[in-house]
């Protein structure tokens, strides 16, 4: 074991150096540092010093030789510091924009933070001097808190540099000898049993790479949770090992998107790390997340180091923000308004021993009301969502199968649906209550600017979806226009990821901004962010056969024509291409494709088979079979969608649908409504977004458990087309859809069939219907025109 330790520690020193220049030039401080740090680290027996006993003697025995080369070594092995301290940086200037330090400023301790790195790395986020009132370091290495000194010394801050033990630590033994500093005294009642009604309090904790040097981490956690003010912030990085496995079954953890480690790497890690006394046992992060409520949690890989675990915990306190039971309730069910994301309707027996008398309403519950109970009484912090500093999004168990089927990726990353259309036929106004599905979340945004509804329950049963609209909301909540422009105009933004962590974070839930911290690439690529999902298929694809076939720059000619002659007479030179039967044989008609890219599942494309059939004017009629009508219904449906749209849309002007499709960007001229500098200002205003509900599951799983009678329009696109005409789901979603309207209310729905077999549901269960737009051949129905028929359904009759 000794010989591999030391190969591998020269091949480390060597792979570091090599990797921390630009040309491979070595200077003598260089090697010096490394072989220091290879020598304290794999060579140098654990020796005591007389004058120091326990973890401090241990500690001083491993740092006092490389203490002084301690920065330099750390570099590319303690990853995650710089991203840890900016998302903690972005929460604390969240804070302060809403006035929680406008009487006094933050207290900041750093608990295990060694020489000094984390404070001054800090001001790259903050000006540290000015923004806090107090920093302490507590460290218990003297010769690092050396170090730390002389740092500080150099800087000119005042920094309270701290060698002891962080269990002991108290701020009242050092805040009461600064007369700047005003106590920021919270009431806790553990304190007040003890006869300290008032203490100090920290506003930020942070420990960088320190938990797992802790043998007694439990105690240390639990001083930061006294340490720690009701509103205040932790930030933790530190490395880890941890199967999925030992997360089942645990609502509060934040997400859990990269967090599995494979068994060789559990057990190549610890071995690795325990050789220096780092303890890599997953229990220390597993009480930190139980004794605080997690905000953002992201697990990494040091891939520079041969793929080293890491993860980022930024967390507050578990019931900070619910002093009392019944405060909990009231702000559960306002996140929930209008009873969204549902309760088991007989889920009140086991809930009323749990509810104070007054607090009982027997009426449904949300699903984000039952975890909190149901968490509550196992003593386990809430679901991550109500730590977040908005409400939005609602709660939802990530780990269900139904969430997990979409592989990690949204199908849309823009609507296929024409809002212009909707807003025409629907005349939506301030006083409606919306359900629609999210989508790309781009109508749902139209809506907001022209209507601004009373409140939009968007609805997906793809959680990547509503990452998606968190990310479009958490933009122009966090971001000038220029930003989001460039993020979702031209679908590139080379500075996405420091936006991220110190923009867009505190706007975002911790599993959406988990999703995006993995997907950066998404916009700093040379590709656009179009490119990617399930839409992204036939952008490329397009783009493809454009570059195959020649015929690139027709189609950015196309693109660009002030006329629609001039763009009908592009067309037809292009048609042949784009229309080519060999094409929709090979690739276009295909299932495969329908479903990945179009995002046409069977149950739709048998309604376009059926119509194809019943029409005698079409070639496919004279097939017996649905199966041999397949490949000419299909080739027609596509000749009917863009041979009216090339012909009656301007795509340079207004049909930004297709301009996207083929292009992979919008103009500054054709783009959705809420890309326009006016929407962004409308937008960007405080509570722009305060009637927005984000719910991750079924429809029938919303609408069934909404109060009776709270909803005046439900847009529900062409789910319906989905479903099995031989099961009863369509009968189920009516039904609900019944219960949950208003009188008068209207459902919006779109269908690729001229005349769906579920309209007979609707009439049957308490509704009229009306088709108000039929796409018959040669007929433009809309801007996007992708939909055979459009139908609005009015609920005339209680069931």
């Amino acid at each position: 074991m000794g010989p591999l330790l030391v190969l591998a520690g020269l091949l480390l020193i060597v792979y570091a150096t090599l990797s921390s220049q630009s040309k491979i030039r070595f200077s003598y401080n260089q090697v010096l540092s490394f072989c220091t740090f290879f020598y304290s680290s794999f060579l140098k027996p654990h020796s005591k010093d007389d004058s120091l006993v326990g973890q401090q003697g241990a500690l001083e025995s491993f740092y006092k030789v490389q203490a002084n080369v301690y920065d330099e070594t750390r570099k590319r092995l303690l990853c995650g510091r710089e991203d840890m301290l900016a998302l903690a940086a972005a929460q604390l200037n969240f804070q302060a924009q809403q006035g929680l330090f406008r009487h006094s400023k933050p207290v900041w301790v750093d608990i295990g933070g060694g020489t000094g790195y984390n404070i001054e790395a800090m001001h790259a986020f903050l000006d540290v001097p000015e923004f806090f009132s107090a920093v302490f370091l507590v460290d218990l290495s003297p010769s690092l808190c050396a170090v730390a000194k002389r740092r500080f010394q150099r800087l000119g801050w005042d920094v309270k540099v701290v060698c002891e033990d962080a269990r002991t630590f108290r701020l009242e033994d050092h805040l009461e000898k600064l007369d700047d500093v005003k106590p920021a005294a919270r009431e806790l009642p553990e304190y007040a049993s003890a006869g300290l009604n008032w203490v100090y309090k920290a506003d930020l904790i942070t420990m960088s790479y320190s938990l797992s040097m802790i043998p007694d981490y439990y105690t240390v956690v639990d001083s930061m949770v006294r340490l720690l003010a009701p509103t205040g912030l932790i930030g933790v990085v530190d490395f880890y090992v941890q199967s999925i496995v030992e997360t089942a079954g645990r609502n509060y953890v934040g997400g859990s998107l990269n967090r599995h480690v494979n068994w060789l790497g559990r057990v190549f890690w610890r071995a690795w790390f325990d050789c220096d006394r780092v303890s890599l046992e997953g229990a220390r992060r597993d009480y930190l997340e139980y004794r605080f409520g997690t905000k953002k949690i992201l697990d990494q890989r040091n891939y520079l180091l041969g793929g080293i675990p890491y993860y980022v915990f930024i967390g507050c306190h578990c019931q900070g923000v619910f002093a009392r039971s019944q405060d909990l309730l009231e702000t559960v069910d306002a996140s929930c308004t209008e009873s969204p994301q549902i309760i088991p309707a007989k889920g009140h027996e086991f809930l009323l021993p749990l509810l104070p008398q007054p607090a009982i309403v027997l009426e449904t519950r949300s699903k984000a009301y039952e975890s909190a109970i149901i968490n509550l009484s196992s003593n386990l912090p809430l679901p991550s969502t109500f730590y977040q500093s908005h409400q939005a999004r609602i709660y939802y168990d990530e780990q269900l199968a139904k969430h997990t089927q979409f592989n990690g990726d949204y199908l849309y990353s823009f609507a296929w649906e024409d809002p212009r259309a909707d807003q025409r036929l629907l005349q939506i106004g301030d006083n409606d209550t919306i359900l629609c599905l999210t989508s790309g979340g781009d109508n749902l945004l139209e809506y907001l600017i022209t209507a601004n509804p009373r409140r939009i329950h968007a609805v997906d049963l793809n959680p990547n979806q509503n990452h998606l609209l968190e990310l479009k909301v958490a933009a122009f909540q966090a971001l000038p226009y220029c930003d989001v422009w460039k993020m979702f105009g031209e679908g590139q933004h080379p500075d996405f990821r420091r936006l991220l962590l110190e923009k867009l974070s505190p706007y975002m839930s911790s599993q959406a901004f988990q999703f995006w911290a993995k997907h950066v690439g998404r916009f700093t690529s040379s590709t656009s962010f179009y490119d990617y999902g399930g839409s992204g298929h036939a952008i490329r694809l397009v783009r493809s056969l454009a570059w195959l076939s020649g015929l690139r720059h027709e189609i950015q000619k196309l693109c660009k024509c002030k006329t629609r002659n001039e763009q009908r007479e592009i067309w037809s030179r292009i048609r042949p291409m784009i229309l080519s039967r060999t094409l929709h044989w090979a690739l276009v008609g295909t299932e495969w494709f329908l479903w990945k890219a179009a995002g046409v599942p069977a149950a739709q494309r048998q309604l376009i088979i059926r119509d194809a059939m019943d029409l005698p004017c079409q070639e496919s009629s004279r097939h017996e079979k649905v199966s041999d009508a397949t490949g000419e219904a299909m080739w027609d449906y596509i000749v009917n969608t863009l041979d009216p749209v090339a012909q009656n849309t301007l795509l340079s002007d207004e049909n930004y649908h297709y301009l996207l499709t083929l292009t992979g960007r919008y103009t500054r001229r054709c783009h959705p409504l809420y890309l326009g500098p006016k929407a962004h200002h409308k937008l960007s205003q405080p509570h722009a977004f305060s009637g927005l509900r984000i719910h991750t599951d079924e429809i029938n799983e919303i609408i069934q458990r909404f109060k009776p009678a709270t909803l005046t329009i439900a847009i529900i696109m062409d789910s319906m087309d989905w479903f099995d005409p031989s099961s009863t789901a369509a009968s189920t979603q009516v039904r609900a859809l019944n219960r949950a309207l208003k009188p008068k209310g209207r459902v919006l729905l779109r269908s690729a069939g001229l005349k769906p077999w579920y309209v007979a549901v609707f009439e049957k269960l308490g509704f009229s219907t009306k088709r108000v737009a039929a796409r018959l051949p040669g007929m433009c129905v809309d801007r996007v025109n992708m939909y055979a028929s459009t139908w609005i359904m009015k609920k005339v009759d209680d069931l």
